[in-house]
């Protein structure tokens, strides 16, 4: 890939799911397939995209791996500021903490005989 061209982009679409957009070479469709997207055919070409409700924590981290991959192998990337693993983790615990919630205690068993 040539610097300058334009970037991949993992964003998070308008229905929730993560996507990436841009043109590919085979080595970025390889990470892109270990990070666990998928390539699903279309009339457009294919739409690179995340299994749906996984969770948005494990969409993040799977976002965040594939971006820093594509990074180390010099493909230009620009990944959307809520996909960050660490912006997740620094939004997270920086709240004031709050203590952990009161459980009930389970019911006594009965004894078999009754």
């Amino acid at each position: 890939m040539k610097p300058g061209t334009e970037p991949l982009r993992i964003t998070r679409g308008q229905g929730g799911e993560v996507e990436v957009e841009g043109v590919l070479g085979s080595l970025a469709a390889d990470v892109l397939r270990r990070a666990g997207f998928l390539f699903e055919p279309t009339l457009r070409g294919p739409w690179i995209r995340l299994p749906f409700d996984m969770g948005r924590d494990w969409e993040t981290e799977h976002a965040t791996w594939a971006a820093g991959m594509l990074t180390a192998a010099r493909y230009p990337v620009h990944l959307d500021p809520d996909l960050r693993a660490d912006a997740a983790e620094k939004a997270t615990s920086s709240g004031p903490a709050q203590p952990p919630a009161m459980t009930a205690q389970a019911p006594p068993r009965r004894r078999a005989g009754r």
